[in-house]
């Protein structure tokens, strides 16, 4: 049966290190609500009340526009593998820029990547654990290369360029603050 806890527990930041994939949920009051799925080696438990999770540019960058709007974020993992269970994490979260010394500070913390846009860190207020008995077996084959290599290709500069034309505001139309203003 599920639990609700206020802190992220020994065995459960065992179960997230194991994790290849989580989820990221974020709304605005207003307009679309936001689910991305997050991979790669990204996410890291700085305490039993902290997170950390460096994100890497891609088409949209709505958890950024929610961010400012409404920091409320949840995280989600589901056990494809072994023992079922869903683990949530709710609290509130800020967003890291490449101009932010906290960036660069916990950057350090991840395999370096050339595409790295932001790093949000959540204070955890609740963990909830569920069954997970609905959520399939599933094996991990491993990460998709396809993103790194593309900013590779790119370049920073031009990886830049890229959140210019395409990470300046959310689907609708909030602002994410990729550029400095």
């Amino acid at each position: 049966m599920g639990k609700k806890l206020t802190y992220i527990t020994a065995e459960l930041m065992e179960f997230i290190e194991k994790q290849p994939l989580f989820f990221v949920g974020t709304a605005a009051a207003e307009g679309t609500v936001n689910i991305s799925p997050k991979g790669t080696d990204s996410f890291r438990v700085l305490d039993k009340n902290k997170i950390i999770w460096l994100n890497l540019t891609g088409s949209g960058n709505e958890t950024a526009a929610h961010l400012l709007k409404n920091p409320r974020m949840t995280i989600m993992f589901c056990a494809f593998e072994g023992k079922p269970l869903i683990l949530r994490l709710y609290g509130t979260a800020k967003t890291f820029h490449k101009r932010d010394s906290e960036f660069h500070a916990f950057s350090q913390m991840f395999p370096k990547n050339p595409g790295a846009r932001q790093i949000f860190e959540m204070q955890v207020d609740l963990v909830q654990t569920s069954c997970g008995f609905g959520v399939p077996l599933m094996d991990f084959k491993g990460d998709r290369s396809t993103l790194n290599v593309w900013a590779e290709n790119k370049g920073e500069d031009r990886v830049e360029a890229y959140w210019e034309a395409k990470n300046m505001q959310s689907i609708d139309g909030f602002e994410t603050k990729i550029i400095d203003d």
